[in-house]
This record gives C-alpha cells, sequence and structure tokens, in this order.
C-alpha cells in the first residue's frame, strides 16, 4: 500500500538505496573537513560514531512520505466497505431491483452511509496521532456509527412513518461498525508498526553548533519522537566534535551535496534569529536544496520549547480534511500513476516485446539499459530504458551527451530514441514510486553540459528534485528536451522544470500526458 514496506537497512545490505553504503553514512563529512582546520585525526572519528539518533532502518524522505500518505488509502478502503455494506443491505430489504425501488427506502441507507464517511472525515479519525490508543479510536468510530444510524432511522420514520424498517437498518449500522472495527484495527496496527520502524519519525539536520540546538537536542533525547541526525556550522575551528553525541559534520556548503541529504525531512537553523545578516545569507545559500529550511526561535521557557518540537516532530498520517493539500495533491498524483501506469504497462505489453526482440536481433549485449539517476529529495534511483547504445559504448555517467548521427547508436536504438520507445520500461519505476508519469525528467547523476556538471550551472537546479520525475513533463512538450549543450539550455529546462513543479495538478498532468506523443512524434529535429 505504501512504500514503507520497501524500507532499506544499510547495514544488512551496503550496496542499496544509491550506493549510500554503512561507511558513507557512518564517516559522513569528517574527511571533507579534516582539510580545512588541521583536526583529520578528530574529526573523522568523531564523524564514525553512530549518533544516538540514528535510525535502525534508513529511509528516505520519499518513503516517509508515502507512509504517512496511507491515511488517503485507508479511507478509500472504508468508503467502498461502507458502500458495499450499503448497497447489501438496500438490496435485501428492498423487493426487485434496486434501480426500480421506491426512494423512501434507499434515501434513509444512503444519507446513513453520508453520515459515516463525513464524520470520520470530519473528525480526523484518519490522523492517527501518535500516543493515540486504538481503544479509544475505536470507541470514536463506534460513536460515528451510533450517529449514523440515529441519521437513518430519523430519515426513515419521516419517509416511512409506521411502514418504517427498523430491522434493516440496525443491521446495515451492524455491519458499518464490524467492517469498520476490522479495519481500523488493522490501520492502528500498521502505523504502530510504521512508527516503530521510524518511518513516520521525522529526520532533522541542524545548522548551528549553538546553545539552542544543544537545547533541541537534549530535549529530542528525552522524547524520542525526532531524530537529529547531524550538525552543519562554518565555525568548525570553534565548534565541538559532537553536541550532545549528534556530530558535527561540517559546514553548510558542505550540507548541500551531503549523502544524507535525501533522508532529511527538514533543516532546521539553530542560530540566533536577531542575527538578520546571518540568517538572509544563510537561507539563500541553502534555498537551492529541495529540503524544507526552518528557523528555530529561542524559545522562552519549557511550555515553548515543548511546544516548537512539537511542531517540528508533528509527523500524523496525512490530512485528508479541508481543502486540497500537498499531500492530497500528492496522494491524486499517485493514484493517478498507479492507475494509468499499470493499464499502460498491461496495453504495450506486446510492443514491448517485439521492441526487445528487435533488440536481441540487431546487436549483443542486454535488451535494458541502466542508469542511476536524480530521483525525488537527491535520492538516487535506477531508470530503466530499452538499450539503444552499443553494449561498449554504453554511458552509465552520461559525461557524453548524445548528438545527431553518433555512431554509438544502434539501428533499432535510433528509431527507439526517435519516437521515445525507449523510455516505455519507465513504467516499472512508475509502479514502484520511484517516477511518476509526468515530471521533471530524470537527469543521470554527474552529467555534464561542455566539461561542466549540468547542477552547477544553475542555483535553484535541485528545485526540480521536489517532485517525482517522469516519463514526461512540462519540459519536454515545450521542446525542451534531449542533451543540453549550453548553460541556457540548463537554465531553460530548469525553468520549465520549477514552472511545472509550482502549477501540478491532476487536469494538467493529464493534458501533458495527452500531448506527449504528438509532440514527440511532430518534432522531427530534436536529439534524441
Amino acid at each position: 500500500m505504501t512504500d514503507a514496506a520497501s524500507r532499506l537497512s544499510f547495514d544488512a545490505d551496503p550496496a542499496v538505496a544509491g550506493g549510500l553504503d554503512v561507511s558513507g553514512l557512518q564517516a559522513l563529512a569528517g574527511s571533507i573537513t579534516a582539510d580545512r582546520d588541521g583536526r583529520a585525526g578528530a574529526r573523522t572519528e568523531g564523524a564514525a560514531r553512530r549518533g544516538p539518533f540514528r535510525p535502525e532502518v534508513w529511509l528516505n524522505a520519499r518513503q516517509r512520505h508515502a507512509s504517512r500518505l496511507a491515511a488517503h488509502y485507508f479511507r478509500a478502503f472504508d468508503v467502498l466497505a461502507v458502500i458495499a455494506v450499503t448497497l447489501l443491505c438496500a438490496g435485501a430489504s428492498t423487493p426487485g431491483s434496486l434501480l426500480h425501488a421506491d426512494v423512501s427506502l434507499l434515501v434513509p441507507f444512503g444519507l446513513g452511509a453520508l453520515t459515516v464517511l463525513a464524520l470520520m472525515r470530519s473528525l480526523g479519525r484518519y490522523r492517527f496521532a501518535r500516543g493515540q490508543k486504538t481503544s479509544l479510536h475505536l470507541a470514536s468510530v463506534a460513536g460515528i456509527v451510533a450517529a449514523a444510524a440515529v441519521v437513518a432511522m430519523a430519515t426513515g420514520w419521516a419517509l416511512q412513518g409506521g411502514d418504517s424498517q427498523w430491522s434493516a437498518w440496525l443491521v446495515w449500522s451492524g455491519l458499518v461498525l464490524v467492517s469498520l472495527h476490522a479495519l481500523h484495527m488493522g490501520w492502528s496496527d500498521m502505523v504502530g508498526r510504521w512508527r516503530a520502524s521510524g518511518a513516520l519519525t521525522p529526520n532533522i539536520v541542524l545548522v548551528g553548533a549553538t546553545r539552542r540546538a544543544e537545547t533541541l537536542i537534549r530535549e529530542a533525547l528525552k522524547r524520542r519522537d525526532l531524530n537529529v541526525l547531524g550538525i552543519f556550522d562554518d565555525r568548525l575551528a570553534r565548534s565541538p566534535q559532537a553536541i550532545e553525541g549528534v556530530p558535527v559534520l561540517g559546514t553548510a556548503d558542505d550540507l548541500l551535496t551531503h549523502k544524507m541529504t535525501p533522508y532529511v525531512d527538514r533543516v532546521v537553523l539553530a542560530i540566533d534569529p536577531k542575527a538578520e545578516a546571518r540568517v538572509r545569507e544563510l537561507n539563500a545559500r541553502l534555498r537551492i536544496l529541495p529540503n524544507e529550511v526552518t528557523l528555530l526561535v529561542e524559545p522562552n521557557g519549557e511550555a515553548e520549547t515543548r511546544s516548537a518540537l512539537d511542531r517540528l516532530a508533528a509527523a500524523p498520517l496525512a490530512d485528508v480534511q479541508g481543502p486540497v493539500d500537498h499531500d492530497r495533491r500528492a496522494f491524486n498524483k499517485r493514484l493517478q500513476d498507479m492507475v494509468i501506469g499499470l493499464i499502460a504497462l498491461v496495453l504495450l505489453a506486446p510492443l514491448m516485446a517485439l521492441i526487445a526482440l528487435a533488440i536481441r536481433l540487431d546487436s549483443p549485449g542486454p535488451i535494458f539499459f541502466r542508469q542511476r539517476r536524480h530521483g525525488f529529495n537527491h535520492e538516487e534511483i535506477v531508470v530503466w530504458k530499452f538499450r539503444s547504445m552499443k553494449q561498449e559504448a554504453a554511458d552509465a555517467t552520461a559525461s557524453r551527451q548524445v548528438t545527431h548521427d553518433d555512431d554509438r547508436i544502434t539501428r533499432v536504438g535510433r528509431f527507439i530514441r526517435k519516437t521515445s520507445l525507449d523510455e516505455l520500461p519507465q513504467l516499472l519505476n512508475v509502479i514502484t514510486g520511484e517516477m511518476s508519469l509526468v515530471g521533471p525528467r530524470p537527469h543521470a547523476i554527474g552529467m555534464k553540459t561542455g566539461h561542466v556538471e549540468s547542477a552547477r550551472l544553475v542555483a535553484e537546479y535541485a528545485h526540480r528534485h521536489r517532485i517525482k520525475p517522469g516519463m514526461t513533463g512540462w519540459a519536454a512538450v515545450n521542446g525542451s528536451r534531449g542533451p543540453l549543450h549550453t548553460a541556457q539550455d540548463v537554465r531553460r529546462r530548469v525553468q520549465l522544470d520549477i514552472d511545472y513543479v509550482e502549477r501540478q495538478s491532476l487536469w494538467l498532468d493529464l493534458w501533458i500526458m495527452a500531448v506527449t506523443v504528438p509532440v514527440l512524434l511532430g518534432d522531427r529535429s530534436a536529439i534524441r
């Protein structure tokens, strides 16, 4: 149901999770900072410590976010269960077909079902907050069903009078109660296991080895509902090796390229808010990160300290009530990817089989080409494609971008690249949740424009990683696809990607998917 099931244990398998092994995470930035301050041995030893908040199971931000979106799946199952019970009871109590039944017989069941679903949503029964007792949660669900039963009976009595079907409404309410209790016992158990595994525990890093950082870490150690993975401070010569066991990993600039970034939910500035110039300067430097940046204001007393930590540690499941928010938009997008992606995979399977056969007959080598690329929040993912190059000329790092009449391309490869059929295996990435059908195209890690890494040419480059990469996207249907030969090409691509991130909606995605094929086939001059 969520990506929590695919969580990664780095201690058990150092090769997974985009090349992030245990030594890389434990060593952290010790080797980076050693040459700067002359304390190589001490700094490396301090950085190698596990730290008091080190998770036993590492989950990147995408996986934890997918777990928090489970509330929408829970509600979808509840809706299906209530509708099924309502149709069953209405059909059993109505002679003949439901289509020809008297409206007065159906309205009580319908209003009762709507009451249950509306109250479950509006009263926050899908939040599953930390510390919430399952017995109290189930009691509240029972109260909601009782209220719905009263509504159904009152409506039926008003419409039918002495002919009211009291037994049918009681049976309906009993079946709804049993169904929802069974489902919510399962939901509560799943949420409890996710909390125990760390799937719902926010990971943060602090910028500033200050007294504020020390206060926050001490309180977090007591609560254990927030992981402080590390500290970054520009004043390494004066900063300690660790604060309350949490290692100082490097400078703010080291954070920009740190391998821990995909596992961080939030960057917290633990510096004096009155130092406005420094706050602005750090914000300007860190704004290129896809992570949210928060300024920690000096709490006034223990109550405000707890309140500040409550806000940082708040990780209930996504709220399903109120107006559309980022979580709801992410849920809708994931549902869209699953439904359309599975349908496309089934329909295109024969075509994909023919392409695989043609590749096998055309040139020696594997059918598929796998390449490490940047995903959501700097996560490294392995993207699948049909192989279009000769095996000996495969370029996994995209150090040399494809040009017109490139001698590395095979005969079949030239056709499937021109028609973008080589991208079809990425449907597998969509189904597993690493990619989306629509989003910024994933660039190869270390991809160069000329002799410079593309990511270094535009300050806002990382902003395109604030959403999952896609098989197609706003940039692709606006002419920016294929190789990036100049800094201007990179800037235009990034700007289009950021425009999409800010405007993303279900209808925009559907429109982009609808025009993708005509746009790609209509542009014969593009090099792909």
